[in-house]
C-alpha cells in the first residue's frame, strides 16, 4: 500500500501508478507554496523602504486562499499558532540544530563557526540545508497548509514522545526544503523574520491587500489578538464583526516609567494610584462552565491555580479581567521566587498549600455581552467594584490623588505592604491592549544594588550576534566568586564594543559563543529580588538585574560577597 505524505494532499502531477510505485502523492497548489512565502519575504527583507515592504505583502496576501492567509499572517505575527492555542509547539534551539546536524553532518563547532559568521540561525539552516548528504529522489514542494498540518500535529503530541514528534516533523520539513525555504522556515519557528517588519506595516499591508482601512485593521487585530483570523475578516468585508471574544486573550494594557512624582498630574486634576505587584500578570475568561487564566504570553495557565477556581467563578456569570496572581504569606506578599515554583507543576494541589496565592484584579474589560475597552478607567473601576470578590481573589488597592505629596504617601504605604509601589493610572483613560505609554505609568524602586565581576561574556543576537554583550556575573565568597546572574541590558553600544575587545583578549577559556573571561570588569548592577537558584553555584540569584554602570574605578577585589547576597535574601519578606 502506499504511504501517503501528510504534508500533501491528492493532485494530479503524476500519474497514479507511478506514484503508487514511489509512494508519494503530489500537489500542485501554486499560490500556497513555501517557495512563494519565503521569496516575498526575503524580497521584504532587502528593501528598506517601509512603503515597498507593505506593497511586496499586500500584493501576496491577496492571492493566497482563505486556509493560506490565515497560516500566513499568524507566521508574519512571529507566532507558530494563534495566541490562547492549547497546544505549543515548543521547538527550540537543540531541536532545530539536532536536526540539522543529522541532515548534514555538521559538527557543533562547525554550527557555532556558521552562527558567529550570520548570527541568525535561519541563515545557518540554509547552509546547512544545502549541504544535506541525501536528496529526496522526488521533491514534494513544501505549502503553507501542509507545512502548518505538521507543525500543528508536532504542538498536539503530549509526553515522552513529544520531543521526538517535533524532531520528526521539523526533519520531514528540511528533508523537502530548498536552503531560501529552509532558512524561513526555522525563522518562523523561532519567531525571528529579521524583515524589518514592525507590526503597524503588517497591519498596513492587510489594509492594502483587502481595501479597507488600517484604523479598522489596528483595532480589529487590539481586539483579537489573531491576525490571520483578521485578514480573513477584511478579505469577507467583515471587520466590523470583530470583538473581544470569551478564551481568545489580547494583549494587555503596558504601562510607561514615572519619571517623577508630578509627572502624571500634567493636564489631569485627579489619577488614580494603584499597588503595584510583583507576580504573575494575568487575564481571566469567564463564560458559563468555562474558566480561563491566560499569562502575558498569551498561553493558559489555568491549572497552575486551582484554588482560584471557585472565587473566580462567584464574581459574575460572564467576565473578562485583567489581575495580578501574588505568592502570598499571612497578611502579606510572599517573594516572587515561591510563585515560580507554581507554574507548570502536575499536581500544583501538592503545593498550593505550601505556597498559597491571592489574585489582585484591577481592571474590568468584558461583562456579559458588553465590551468595555473605550469606557474610560473611572467608569470600568466602578463596574468592577461591583463584583462578587472573595477568598483570594481580591480587588486591586487604590486611592485617587490629587497632588505629588498625596501620590509620595501611597507610594510609600504601598511599599509598607510589601508591593513594588505604583501603577499611576489616568482616570479618563481607556483600556488600550498592547499600548504603552503616559496613559499608566509604573513606580517603582529597584531592590537594591551589587558591584559584580564579569566572570564569562557570551555573544549576543541579531544586531549584536558579532559583540560579547551577555554578561555572566560573579560575586566573592571567601576567595572564590561564585555566579549569581547574567545581564545584557543598559550599556551603550560603544561600552559594548570596548568591552568585547577586552574580554576576546583575556578569555581563558574559549566555549565558542560563550567565553570564560578573566576576572577583571567590575559592574554595577541593579535588580528586583533575589531568589535561590540551583543554576548558580552560589544558590542565589538577582531577579531582573540590570546594568547601571560599568565601575572602572574599582578593583575585582572590591566587588560584593555572597554575604551580602545572603543578607538582602533574608530582608526579603519569606514563607
Amino acid at each position: 500500500m502506499s504511504r501517503v505524505n501528510p504534508l500533501q494532499r491528492r493532485g494530479t502531477g503524476v500519474p497514479k501508478n507511478r506514484a503508487a510505485i514511489f509512494g508519494v502523492v503530489w500537489e500542485v497548489r501554486l499560490l500556497a507554496r513555501w517557495a512563494e512565502f519565503a521569496a516575498t519575504l526575503d524580497a521584504v527583507a532587502r528593501t528598506s523602504s517601509k512603503r515597498e515592504k507593505v506593497q511586496l505583502l499586500a500584493r501576496y496576501l491577496r492571492q493566497l486562499p482563505e486556509e493560506a492567509l490565515a497560516v500566513a499572517c499568524t507566521y508574519l505575527t512571529g507566532r507558530v499558532l494563534p495566541a490562547g492555542e492549547a497546544d505549543k509547539l515548543q521547538m527550540g534551539w537543540s531541536t532545530i540544530v539536532g536536526v540539522l546536524q543529522e541532515l548534514s553532518g555538521a559538527t557543533d563547532r562547525e554550527v557555532s563557526g556558521l552562527y558567529l559568521r550570520w548570527g541568525d540561525l535561519g541563515d545557518v539552516a540554509a547552509e546547512l540545508v544545502a549541504r544535506r548528504r541525501t536528496v529526496p529522489l522526488f521533491r514534494q514542494p513544501l505549502t503553507l497548509e501542509g507545512a502548518h498540518g505538521w507543525l500543528r500535529r508536532a504542538a498536539a503530541v503530549r509526553g515522552k514522545g513529544a520531543s521526538s514528534a517535533r524532531a520528526a516533523a521539523l526533519r520531514a520539513l528540511l528533508e523537502q526544503a530548498q536552503p531560501m525555504e529552509a532558512k524561513y522556515l526555522v525563522r518562523v519557528l523561532t519567531g525571528d523574520l529579521r524583515i524589518g517588519l514592525k507590526e503597524g506595516l503588517l497591519q498596513e499591508a492587510v489594509a492594502e491587500a483587502f481595501g479597507v482601512s488600517p484604523a479598522a485593521v489596528r483595532r480589529a487585530d487590539l481586539l483579537q489578538s489573531d491576525l490571520g483570523q483578521v485578514a480573513c475578516l477584511a478579505r469577507r468585508g467583515q471587520l466590523h464583526t470583530a470583538s473581544l471574544r470569551y478564551f481568545h486573550p489580547f494583549r494587555f494594557m503596558l504601562a510607561g516609567t514615572l519619571m517623577e512624582p508630578g509627572e502624571p498630574f500634567a493636564g489631569a486634576g485627579e489619577v488614580l494610584a494603584e499597588d503595584k505587584y510583583d507576580g504573575v500578570r494575568v487575564q481571566v475568561h469567564r463564560e458559563g462552565d468555562r474558566l480561563a487564566l491566560y499569562s502575558r504570553t498569551l498561553d493558559e495557565i489555568t491549572d497552575s491555580f486551582p484554588e482560584l477556581r471557585e472565587a473566580l467563578e462567584g464574581l459574575s456569570p460572564a467576565y473578562i479581567v485583567d489581575g495580578e496572581i501574588v505568592a502570598w504569606r499571612g497578611q502579606g506578599p510572599a517573594p516572587f521566587h515561591r510563585l515560580q515554583q507554581r507554574l507548570r507543576r502536575l499536581d500544583p494541589w501538592a503545593v498550593a498549600g505550601e505556597i498559597p496565592v491571592v489574585l489582585f484584579v484591577f481592571d474590568l474589560l468584558k461583562l456579559g455581552e458588553d465590551d468595555l475597552l473605550d469606557l474610560p478607567l473611572a467608569e470600568r473601576r466602578s463596574r468592577l467594584e461591583r463584583l462578587r470578590f472573595s477568598g483570594p481573589v481580591r480587588l486591586a488597592t487604590a486611592r485617587r490623588v490629587r497632588d505629588p505629596e498625596a501620590l509620595r504617601e501611597c507610594f510609600r504605604a504601598a511599599r509598607d505592604r510589601g508591593h513594588e509601589g505604583l501603577v499611576v493610572k489616568r482616570l479618563e483613560a481607556p483600556y488600550r491592549p498592547g499600548r504603552r505609554g503616559g496613559l499608566w505609568l509604573k513606580w517603582k524602586e529597584p531592590f537594591a544594588t551589587l558591584d559584580v565581576v564579569v566572570v564569562g561574556a557570551e555573544y549576543g543576537h541579531g544586531k549584536r550576534a558579532g559583540v560579547l554583550s551577555d554578561y555572566t556575573f560573579a560575586v566573592w565568597d571567601g576567595d572564590r566568586l561564585r555566579v549569581v546572574g547574567k545581564a545584557y541590558s543598559g550599556l551603550e553600544d560603544l561600552e559594548i564594543v570596548q568591552l568585547t575587545e577586552f574580554f576576546l583578549q583575556h578569555t581563558v577559556r574559549d566555549l565558542g559563543r560563550f567565553k570564560v573571561v578573566e576576572p577583571k570588569v567590575v559592574l554595577e548592577v541593579a535588580f528586583d529580588a533575589v531568589t535561590r537558584s540551583d543554576r548558580h553555584d552560589s544558590g542565589y540569584a538577582l531577579r531582573f538585574p540590570r546594568i547601571l554602570r560599568v565601575r572602572a574605578d574599582k578593583a575585582p577585589q572590591e566587588a560584593s560577597t555572597l554575604a551580602e547576597v545572603e543578607a538582602l535574601y533574608r530582608r526579603q519578606r519569606q514563607v
